[in-house]
């Protein structure tokens, strides 16, 4: 089982923001072990969310909290855990007593990115299937619960500049930095990727390295320009503690 030798870091991020592909990062390091959305399936029951292959997603993994939070710190040992959590799974007043003694990185995307991302998944998006509000709510709580802030990372910085930001986040984090390893992977899917990889992944199952930044702005209709506002008080909250792609 997982030993008290073992990192376990808790990534916090929104859907569409390069949240897989930092699972990759990760996991491309020799001494790291990935998880790949463990409260998934607990969501989907708990909601009633209609999400793509829900029944699939359901059948894959532990339904209760509890079982998720047993299976979390059990396993053969390794030095690092790193796991990829949605912060939409996690619904307000929910026991979070099992992140006490974990690390944690924040993952923030401007609101319109994430946006126009979902869009090219999903026929309609709000302000709870994107996350950020509840990731701003976890930002604060979880800072009570451990006595510190998390570091915070802007995917756009990391895409500027992957080497450095990951660097810098190691560093953040009290882990060693693995060079060559967290900047490349190969192609292809992975035994850690969630089910529901078959409708989400394609582009990081393509991918071997994070993407270019993008160079132009997203184009978003009335509706989803004033979500995107709505929303960039709660990212703008987060973003001021996010480390520097200068230093």
């Amino acid at each position: 089982m997982a030993t008290e030798m073992t990192v376990r870091i808790a990534g916090w991020s929104g859907p569409r923001n390069i949240s897989t592909a930092m699972m990759r990062s990760w996991g491309s390091r020799p001494d790291c072990r990935v998880v790949d959305e463990p409260f998934y399936a607990c969501y989907l029951i708990e909601s009633g969310a209609h999400h793509p292959m829900r029944d699939e997603i359901i059948a894959s993994q532990p339904i209760t909290r509890e079982a998720v939070v047993d299976a979390l710190s059990s396993g053969s040992p390794i030095a690092i855990q790193y796991e990829k959590h949605m912060t939409h799974h996690m619904p307000r007043g929910v026991d979070l007593s099992w992140t006490r003694d974990l690390k944690h990185v924040f993952l923030i995307r401007s609101p319109e990115r994430v946006i126009a991302s979902y869009r090219q998944k999903m026929p309609s998006v709000s302000a709870d299937d994107i996350g950020i509000i509840r990731q701003r709510e976890l930002f604060e709580e979880i800072t009570a619960i451990t006595g510190e802030r998390p570091p915070v990372v802007d995917s756009l910085d990391i895409l500027n500049n992957p080497a450095h930001m990951l660097r810098q986040l190691c560093v953040a984090l009290d882990v060693p930095w693995c060079e060559g390893a967290m900047t490349r992977w190969n192609a292809g899917s992975r035994s850690t990727d969630g089910v529901w990889a078959s409708h989400w992944y394609a582009a990081v199952e393509s991918s071997t390295g994070f993407s270019s930044p993008p160079s132009s702005s997203p184009q978003l209709d009335e509706t989803d320009r004033a979500l995107a506002a709505d929303m960039m008080l709660h990212y703008e909250a987060m973003a001021e503690f996010k480390l520097s792609q200068f230093l």
